[in-house]
């Protein structure tokens, strides 16, 4: 099987479960204390993405920060971005990527409303970052950009952050990432399924859906509820 179809199997072996129920898959493989990041990483709405991981990292920028101002500081701004904080990853976009950015923590904007565009037009499904990570969030959740992150940024890359290297293994809420690895986030949180054991953890997953959707079935029929996606079992 070449990656291109394994890549498709994944995502559509995976495109159904919630969180929890991948959760409760990497149990059944015995990752009982992996995979799950830190609970503070949160959407910035409420939406569900599933995906393979495309990772880069960057670093604090250890400075000094140059002292140009006014017209010669956006000339500066200009070649910091062409030069230290550089998107080189953006141009490896594969559809259905998402994108898992180890922003070593730094209170930094590295994507906001017009970089995550050109992302999404690439094919990107979101991004889960271990900084800010995000701003410009209004129009971000206007334009329904999924991202997960410890918290939303106002400022921008400049004498801050610097990139570090791409398609690498990335540490992010206390899980490694590996390029390749399967991504599940929505309200529950984001979970990291390793690519060795992403096959049987859907397939114990979807087991765990299945048995949930019928039991919760079955209530609604009681409750004289009407039957949506969440119970619907095709």
């Amino acid at each position: 099987m070449s990656e291109q179809e394994e890549r498709r199997e994944l995502l559509k072996l995976f495109e159904p479960l919630r969180v929890a129920d991948v959760r409760d898959g990497m149990d059944y493989m015995g990752y009982h204390h992996y995979g799950t990041l830190d609970h503070n990483i949160r959407p910035l709405w409420r939406t569900k993405i599933c995906g393979i991981a495309r990772t880069a990292r960057y670093l604090p920028f250890e400075g000094p920060a140059p002292a140009p101002r006014g017209d010669a500081y956006g000339s500066w701004s200009g070649w910091y971005y062409g030069n230290v904080a550089t998107y080189p990853w953006i141009e490896q976009i594969e559809d259905g990527d998402i994108i898992c950015l180890d922003m070593s923590g730094v209170d930094v904007g590295l994507m906001g409303s017009d970089n995550t565009l050109a992302c999404v037009a690439k094919g990107a499904r979101g991004f889960v970052t271990n900084g800010g990570g995000i701003r410009d969030s209004d129009e971000c959740i206007m334009q329904k950009i999924p991202v997960w992150s410890y918290f939303i940024s106002q400022k921008m890359d400049q004498a801050r952050i610097r990139f570090d290297q791409m398609n690498v293994p990335v540490a992010i809420g206390g899980v490694a990432i590996y390029p390749g690895d399967v991504i599940v986030a929505d309200g529950d949180g984001v979970i990291a399924v390793p690519r060795a054991v992403a096959r049987d953890v859907a397939k114990y997953g979807g087991r765990e859906l299945h048995n949930d959707k019928n039991n919760r079935r079955a209530k609604y029929d009681v409750l004289g509820w009407a039957h949506d996606d969440t119970v619907r079992d095709d």
